[in-house]
């Protein structure tokens, strides 16, 4: 079994809770951010006219229009902010603030990336989700569905489901996996509903890769 990877599932999770939280109601709007402050070309990628795009990893995510960036914050809440142990959140997208004063579910879109040799005994993405799984189920979370391979384009990636109920509605989060360059790289997303959660999904594409710098 692989070690247990809690560093890149808590910042998973912790983006599932983020979007859970109803706005503080004395909260300050204080970020929107227009583009990312990571610098273009390395591993992080940037954002750019509403698209993020890391060459290294070969993907690109179209941000949905009026989503608000939070990467550096989670960045910046994160333990091992630095990616010193091989970790690295490379983008944490909201649908609005968490100042935003709403009831509703707030909508998320998180990818990061660990260093494979953080693990002991992965060799499939597949084996990424019994951990996910257990610390899920931990947070409320249960499990919509086995994994299972889900092909992006000529991409293959590893698709996990899980579901929370929030009051009368329902939290509805879907990770997808793969292996890449020495790296578990996961996109993780976040809605009320299965046919939002395949939207935010349908706005990720895989291309070429860039040599890493």
């Amino acid at each position: 079994m692989a070690r247990f990877p809690a560093s890149l599932c808590c910042t998973l999770l912790t983006a599932a809770l983020w979007a859970q939280q109803p706005a503080p109601s004395s909260a300050k709007p204080s970020y929107h951010a227009k583009s990312s402050a990571i610098e273009p070309g390395s591993i992080s990628g940037a954002i750019g006219d509403g698209v993020y795009r890391n060459p290294v990893f070969g993907f690109s995510y179209k941000l949905p229009y009026g989503w608000v960036d939070r990467t550096r914050e989670m960045q910046d809440d994160s333990p091992n902010p630095s990616n010193a142990g091989g970790s690295l959140l490379l983008l944490a997208a909201f649908e609005r603030p968490p100042e935003a004063d709403s009831n509703t579910l707030n909508s998320a879109v998180v990818i990061a990336a660990e260093r494979l040799s953080n693990y002991s005994g992965m060799k499939t993405a597949a084996d990424y989700f019994g951990p996910l799984t257990e610390l899920a189920i931990a947070k409320g979370f249960e499990a919509v569905e086995e994994p299972h391979q889900f092909a992006i384009g000529s991409t293959q990636a590893v698709r996990g489901d899980f579901s929370k109920a929030r009051g009368a509605a329902t939290v509805r989060q879907t990770s997808l996996v793969i292996l890449e360059r020495g790296y578990e790289v996961s996109f993780t997303f976040i809605g009320e509903s299965e046919d939002e959660v395949n939207e935010l999904i349908e706005k990720l594409n895989f291309g070429a890769k860039k040599s890493a710098h």
